[in-house]
Formats: C-alpha cells, sequence, structure tokens
C-alpha cells in the first residue's frame, strides 16, 4: 500500500517521515529523489538546459538558486520544469515500489496534489501546522524572508484545501505529541494492507 505524505511548506513533514523511518517504513522523499535524477540523468539534463538555459547547471551539477530565482515567479516556467522532472521521478518510483516488501511505504511530496501524484497513493495523509509556525520554521531552516516564505506558500495548494483530501491528518505544532501521532497512525495502516 502507498501512503502519501504531503503537507505546506513548513509544517513538518520531514520530522513525521523520520518518525515512519523510525518505525521501519520504507520511505520515498520525492523532492530528494527529483534533484538526484536532475543530476544523475543527462536525459533530464538536457530537457531542462533547453528551458532554462546552460546557467541551470555549474561544473554538472544543478544550480538550485539559479533555477529557484527562475521558476518560483513564474508559474509557466514552473510548470513546463515539472513535466520534465515528474514523469522522471514517477518511474523511479514505480521501481521503488516493486522493490518493497513492507505492508505499507510512505511517499512523501510537498507537491503530492499540485503534480497529481496523489492518484499513485492508496491513502493520504495531510500534514499541518498554524501559519505562523510554518512561516517561522522556514525562515529559519533557510535564511529567507517572510515575503519569500509567503511567495513559496502562494505556489502551493492551502493546507485547508490539502486537508480536504486527507484521509488522515497529523497535527504538527508541538513536537513532543507528534510520535503518538505516527504510532497510531502506523498501528492502523498496518491493518489497512493485511
Amino acid at each position: 500500500m502507498v501512503v502519501g505524505l504531503t503537507g505546506g511548506i513548513g509544517s513538518g513533514k520531514s520530522t513525521v517521515l523520520t518518525e515512519f523511518e523510525k518505525l521501519g517504513v520504507p520511505t520515498y522523499i520525492a523532492d530528494v529523489e527529483a534533484k538526484k535524477i536532475m543530476n544523475s540523468s543527462e536525459e533530464v539534463k538536457s530537457q531542462i538546459k533547453a528551458l532554462l538555459g546552460e546557467k541551470a547547471y555549474l561544473n554538472d551539477v544543478l544550480n538550485r538558486g539559479y533555477i529557484a530565482e527562475k521558476v518560483f515567479s513564474d508559474k509557466k516556467l514552473l510548470k513546463q520544469l515539472n513535466a520534465i522532472v515528474h514523469p522522471a521521478v514517477r518511474k523511479h518510483f514505480q521501481d521503488f515500489i516493486k522493490m518493497q516488501t513492507t505492508p505499507y511505504l510512505v511517499y512523501e511530496s510537498a507537491i503530492l496534489f499540485e503534480n497529481n501524484t496523489d492518484v499513485l497513493c492508496d491513502k493520504i495523509v495531510v500534514v499541518t501546522a498554524d501559519l505562523e509556525e510554518r512561516i517561522s520554521r522556514v525562515i529559519k531552516r533557510d535564511g529567507v524572508s517572510r515575503a519569500s516564505v509567503l511567495e513559496r506558500m502562494n505556489n502551493q495548494w492551502s493546507q485547508e484545501d490539502k486537508v480536504k483530501k486527507a484521509d488522515f491528518i497529523i497535527q504538527n505544532n508541538h513536537v513532543e505529541q507528534l510520535e503518538s501521532q505516527v504510532l497510531q497512525l502506523h498501528k492502523q495502516l498496518q491493518t489497512y494492507s493485511l
């Protein structure tokens, strides 16, 4: 069974994912795998260079700052970049699924709904947190301005819209309550997949 894990920027998806990993659940982080593919696949590299120019790579390594600057303020360009990367990630994920033997695995993606990868999932978990908590986490983590965080948030579905499509919700304002929420959900998910 594939369990999709998503939530808005700063909601604490990575922290939740770590809790699943502690329980021995295989996890697939779409963003991490996408970056690996963008750095290793010659086909993907050439398509990105054709779209964004040679500056998209510095010394044959993905120039993330340059790419983010280009696509976060241009939704059309972001959509074109996603059209290159997402099919490659989807294929890689399908191969990952075939190698698993556990009752379920977790597929983490910040933009699960935005890029329609929710269709690959049997159940969806949405991680939520209060807006100000989310903004403060991202500012602290990435060293960016509040305006920059809000701009990124505007490129994602709202937390409310994600919650409407969730099978399960993990509230992540207080880390001390997180472990028990994930453990309870883990037990539930294991019964679904029997």
